[in-house]
């Protein structure tokens, strides 16, 4: 049998300057496609943004692109008076009071589940996570109205633990279904080492799992993060009649209806809504893109 011998890197034979033009040539469609798509789904946004700094008459006799061009007259009254006269600023400051603390709360439990069904032994493991999973198919609606009549009992109606508690009850069944596939494919000679050293459960979490873990619970919080930032049902359910601590989604939907004649003003309201939003998503897009694909490919 003849010996097969297979080429390093080192070893292979450089490609022409023609060879590599008709590489970039032969890729060309595929980069003019993606570059058209994101054009088409950035110039909404774009859009957005720029009429939130363009006046009201302006709005309506002109498109939005015509402002790019020179003499510029754009104007931040909109936003001025949608963060003060109509209480966006403070809806804002709710909406991260909201978010922020019930994301945080449903990956601190949902990563302790996780762990107990990975990597530690009790009866009825399997039952257990299985009922969990199965919550996922069951609708939020069925639950708003018995959740609030026991809000109604214990006097937390309208205040912000009463949603931290609602919004981590409704995200834990996908928490905990991402973070025990991850953790369960963790490598088991790591976790059994540090046993036979003596380590504890909660030392092999802190000191083992929740460190190579990163990249899923990056991408958890961003997929709850959003999920919270933009609902409407929860918020409008436990805090729609509670005006001091209205999310921004009550207070836009409010807009919708109360600005009749000063309806320009709803871009910039949508767009301060979209800021935060958005600046945690870039942020972390790294993390969430490893989250991702955590487990795609073993090696």
């Amino acid at each position: 049998m003849a010996d097969r011998t297979v080429l390093s890197r080192s070893e292979e034979v450089p490609m022409t300057p023609v060879q590599r033009l008709m590489r970039q040539l032969s890729r060309g469609p595929l980069h003019a496609a993606i570059i058209l798509v994101c054009i088409m789904w950035m110039t909404p946004t774009a859009g957005l943004f720029v009429s939130s700094f363009r006046t009201r008459s302006e709005i309506a006799t002109t498109g939005w692109w015509t402002a790019l061009v020179p003499p510029w007259q754009f104007t931040l009254e909109n936003y001025e008076h949608v963060l003060t006269a109509r209480g966006m600023g403070q809806s804002f400051i709710n909406s991260v009071m909201i978010s922020v603390p019930a994301t945080l709360l449903t990956i601190l439990i949902a990563a302790l589940a996780a762990y107990a069904f990975s990597w530690m032994e009790f009866r009825g493991r399997e039952l257990f996570f299985l009922l969990v999973v199965a919550l996922l198919v069951v609708p939020i609606q069925l639950t708003l109205i018995p959740v609030l009549r026991m809000y109604a009992n214990l006097g937390i109606t309208g205040t912000f633990p009463a949603v931290w508690l609602a919004h981590t009850a409704y995200g834990l069944p996908f928490a905990v279904f991402l973070l025990r596939n991850f953790f369960a494919a963790l490598p088991k000679d790591l976790l059994e080492s540090a046993f036979l050293e003596g380590a504890s459960h909660f030392t092999a979490f802190t000191r083992i799992v929740l460190p190579l873990s990163v990249p899923a619970l990056a991408a958890l919080g961003i997929f709850q993060f959003l999920w919270l930032w933009n609902d409407l049902l929860v918020a409008l359910v436990y805090l729609g009649g509670f005006r001091d601590v209205a999310p921004m989604t009550v207070t836009i939907s409010s807009l919708v209806s109360s600005f009749g004649s000063e309806w320009h003003l709803l871009t910039s309201a949508a767009f301060v809504s979209m800021m935060l939003p958005l600046i945690v998503f870039f942020a972390l897009q790294k993390y969430f893109v490893e989250g991702i694909l955590a487990g795609a490919v073993k090696g």
